[in-house]
C-alpha cells in the first residue's frame, strides 16, 4: 500500500466518476462508453466505464440517449454550475457559515480574491447549459 491507505495503483473514491465527468464536459457532444474509455487515462475495461456512466445517470448527473445499439451520455449540468452546487451543499453542511466563508476566504490567492471582489461588485448573470 501506498501513503495514502490504498493498494497502489487503485483510485480514491469519487476519483474515477471525477475523471469520467470532466471527459463529458470537454465533450462537443454526447459520447458512448467506448469514446469516454479512449480518452480516460490509464487502462480501464469498458464495463468499468459503463458501471460508472450507469452511477452518475442514477445520481442525475448525466442523460442518455440512444446511440446505435449503445447509448451515449452527457452531463445534465456544465461544470462551473456542478462544482457551485457541491460548494453550496458542502456550506450547507457546517454549523457555522461566516466561519466557513472566512477559512474559505483567506485561503484564496490574490488572483482568485481579485475575482471574487469583481464579481460581488457585478455578478455574471447565471449560463444556461
Amino acid at each position: 500500500m501506498g501513503g495514502t491507505g490504498r493498494p497502489a495503483g487503485r483510485r480514491a473514491a469519487g476519483e474515477l466518476e471525477g475523471q469520467v465527468m470532466a471527459v463529458l464536459w470537454a465533450a462537443d457532444s454526447p459520447l458512448t462508453a467506448a469514446q469516454v474509455l479512449e480518452r480516460l487515462p490509464g487502462r480501464l475495461a469498458h464495463t468499468t466505464v459503463l458501471t460508472i456512466l450507469s452511477r452518475l445517470l442514477e445520481k442525475g448527473q448525466l442523460t442518455r440517449q440512444k446511440a446505435g445499439r449503445g447509448h451515449a451520455y452527457a452531463p445534465v449540468r456544465d461544470e462551473a454550475t456542478q462544482m457551485a452546487e457541491g460548494m453550496y451543499q458542502l456550506l450547507e453542511q457546517g454549523s457555522d457559515r461566516r466561519a466557513v466563508l472566512s477559512r474559505f476566504v483567506s485561503g484564496l490567492s490574490d488572483e482568485d480574491e481579485q475575482v471574487l471582489q469583481e464579481l460581488l461588485r457585478h455578478p455574471d448573470p447565471p449560463k444556461r447549459a
